[in-house]
């Protein structure tokens, strides 16, 4: 998820064709959404977040039909989003206002955690069993939230640590550090550095972090992560593509192949995958936010 804005061509999406057992290939969002994050829920489902004012987007990725399922308020920001599919509760991160929220799939919001007071920008967010893990792009930690069995919340910021990262992983305090966040079948969690475009493995229980061996390659840029098999695709936001990184069984190596592209990526941030299809939101950087604004999700075949 990036803050810096820069100069980009406008990429101008064709309208919707809905055409019989095809799924469309942009999602419109509202006008004037400025999304960041997006994250898959149940089935077809698809939610996408607003810098502006926080506001949450749900969409059907079959049918492109959508609407607003938390409307936005002066202060809030969402970026990452994460879903537990076990109690059909959305987590925000929230940039800079340092705190994380929660809302069910009726648009409620249930609680409001404050993971850090200053100095911070809370960007992604990933579920690992029961704790959300979050990414803070200005310091050299992770926040955890440990949810009671199940997924049940717990009151107040009785739930909330830090989780300074060590080892491999250090913040430079003059460029964006830490972004996306995916977590690995044995439970290890992987983040990418924006700036330098490494990979990191860490720790979950410790904080330890290992650089990933990319073999002299980088993914600079990289933003949203998807972990599916050994498969990480990475977005590279400037660079308007996915990386596709083939990581090594013990996840200390990875291999890029050929990125995905699409015309119609401009500044694309996150990415949410459904069965042979990645959706990768467009934030538009480059493009001076109005209220006018059009803003869409991108399908991108695989």
């Amino acid at each position: 998820m990036k803050r810096t804005l820069l100069t980009f061509a406008v990429v101008l999406l064709a309208p919707l064709v809905f055409a019989q057992g095809e799924a469309p290939q942009t999602l419109a969002l509202p006008n004037g959404f400025q999304p960041e994050g997006v994250a898959a829920g149940e089935g077809t489902t698809l939610y996408a977040g607003s810098l502006a004012n926080g506001a949450i987007y749900e969409a059907d990725v079959a049918t492109g039909e959508g609407r607003v399922l938390v409307e936005g308020e002066a202060g809030r920001i969402t970026v990452g989003l994460t879903f537990d599919a076990r109690t059909g509760y959305l987590y925000a991160a929230g940039g800079t206002t340092g705190t994380a929220h929660v809302f069910d799939t009726a648009g409620t919001l249930l609680q409001t955690y404050t993971l850090n007071t200053e100095g911070t920008f809370v960007n992604d967010a990933i579920l690992s069993g029961d704790n959300v893990y979050f990414t803070d792009s200005n310091r050299a930690v992770l926040y955890r939230l440990e949810l009671s069995e199940g997924g049940a919340l717990p009151g107040g910021d009785a739930g909330v640590s830090e989780l300074p990262l060590t080892g491999a992983f250090t913040a430079d305090p003059d460029a964006f550090n830490a972004n996306g966040i995916e977590v690995a079948e044995d439970g290890t969690l992987i983040i990418v550095k924006s700036g330098t475009g490494e990979l990191f493995t860490v720790d979950p229980e410790t904080g330890e972090s290992a650089l990933i061996d990319l073999g002299g390659e980088s993914v600079t840029n990289g933003d949203g992560l998807l972990l599916e098999g050994d498969t990480l695709y990475v977005v590279q936001n400037r660079d308007n593509r996915i990386a596709v990184v083939e990581l090594s069984d013990d996840l200390t190596s990875g291999t890029l192949s050929e990125p995905l592209t699409n015309p119609n990526f401009d500044v694309p941030t996150t990415v949410a995958g459904f069965n042979d299809a990645l959706y990768v939101v467009n934030a538009r950087f480059g493009t001076e936010p109005t209220p006018d604004t059009e803003y869409a999700v991108v399908r991108v075949e695989r």
